[in-house]
C-alpha cells in the first residue's frame, strides 16, 4: 500500500506542528480488507481500508492540517470529495481537548487502491493504478490565513 506513507509524508512537511514535531503523528491502517473479482482469470485487486491519522498535543488551528489534507485526497481519492454519498460521511474526525492550548485530532479517510497483476514471462508484474485526475485549479497560489496570520503554500508542493 502506497498511499497511507504518501499522506504521512505530505503531512509531515506541509503542517508547521508536525514538521517541528513528527513524532506527534501517528498513522494507522483499521477495517482492510482484498477485494478481488478473478475476472477474466486475473489476480488484479483493490485495497480497500481506513486510513486513520493522530495528531497528539496539536497547538495549530485545525485548518493548517485540514487543508493539505483535503489537497491529497483531491490528487489520490477524489471520489471523497466529489461523490455526494462519500462525501457527506467520508472524512470523519475526534477531537481530544487535553488543555485550552492543546488537542488530540484524529482523523480518518476510507482509502482504496487498485492494484492491476499482469502475467508476464517468468512471473507476474504489480503496478499501483493513480486516481483518475481531478483538477483543482492547477498551479494556481493559495493563501491559507487562520487567526489572522498568513500561511501560505504553493499548491501540488
Amino acid at each position: 500500500m502506497n498511499k497511507p506513507e504518501q499522506l504521512r509524508d505530505l503531512l509531515l512537511t506541509a503542517v508547521p506542528h508536525l514538521k517541528r514535531n513528527p513524532n506527534e503523528l501517528h498513522v494507522f491502517i483499521k477495517n482492510g480488507h482484498v477485494v478481488a473479482t478473478a475476472a477474466k482469470k486475473n489476480l488484479s485487486f483493490e485495497y480497500q481500508f481506513d486510513l486513520v491519522i493522530i495528531v497528539t498535543d496539536y497547538a495549530e488551528h485545525p485548518d493548517r492540517l485540514m487543508v493539505p489534507l483535503l489537497a491529497w485526497v483531491a490528487e489520490h481519492q477524489p471520489e471523497l470529495l466529489t461523490n455526494p454519498d462519500k462525501r457527506q460521511n467520508g472524512i470523519r474526525f475526534a477531537v481530544e481537548m487535553i488543555n485550552k492550548k492543546l488537542v488530540d485530532i484524529e482523523i480518518s479517510l476510507p482509502l482504496t487502491e487498485r492494484v492491476k497483476v499482469t502475467a508476464v514471462e517468468g512471473g507476474r508484474e504489480v503496478e499501483h493504478l493513480a486516481e483518475p485526475k481531478f483538477d483543482l485549479d492547477e498551479g494556481f497560489d493559495w493563501t491559507l490565513f487562520t487567526s489572522g496570520e498568513q500561511f501560505s503554500q504553493q499548491a501540488g508542493d
